[in-house]
């Protein structure tokens, strides 16, 4: 998990000057087998400025690492969207391959090469910051033969650069 952490730290400072948003989610992940371990989870999330901005979408791209109770861990790259509704809220959306580590033998999800969807809804704060719930599901996509899932639900706060 060091390993993990300071590779994550090292692309946010390389790369730092092109943020749009640092986002922190604190939530519960539910394992889809019956012999995985249920448990509390925290998300990291950094999001570039958009290389996409419509009317009322924008896509960047975003990295992102999950760590859980059980010592579970989970880091990927991938693209977000994000539709502005009404009265400064809004819907996000990403999907992204990555790497996950069970921290026990009950929450192995059938290798390491997994996908994080995430889809939420959230409302931009008079400060520019923003805060949302979301849902997430990992998993390998069938990839391997074994392939139970985990979803988390989570609420985040967006924090603006």
């Amino acid at each position: 998990m060091k390993t993990l952490a300071l590779a994550f730290g090292l692309m946010v400072a390389a790369i730092s000057a092109q943020a749009q948003s640092l986002v922190l989610g604190a939530g519960y992940s539910d394992f889809s087998d019956a012999r995985g371990r249920d448990t509390a989870t925290l998300s990291l999330e950094y999001q570039f400025a958009p290389f996409y901005s419509g009317r009322v979408i924008e896509i960047s791209t975003l990295i992102a690492a999950d760590h859980d109770g059980e010592g579970d861990s989970y880091a990927g790259v991938g693209l977000g969207a994000k539709w502005r509704l009404k009265n400064d809220w809004f819907i996000e959306a990403s999907t992204m391959p990555g790497y996950y580590d069970a921290g026990t033998a009950a929450n192995n999800l059938g290798g390491h090469f997994h996908f994080r969807s995430l889809l939420g809804v959230g409302r931009t704060l008079p400060s520019g910051n923003a805060v949302s719930m979301a849902l997430t599901h990992k998993s390998n996509a069938s990839t391997k033969s074994y392939n139970p899932g985990v979803n988390a639900l989570l609420v985040r706060y967006h924090l603006a650069f």
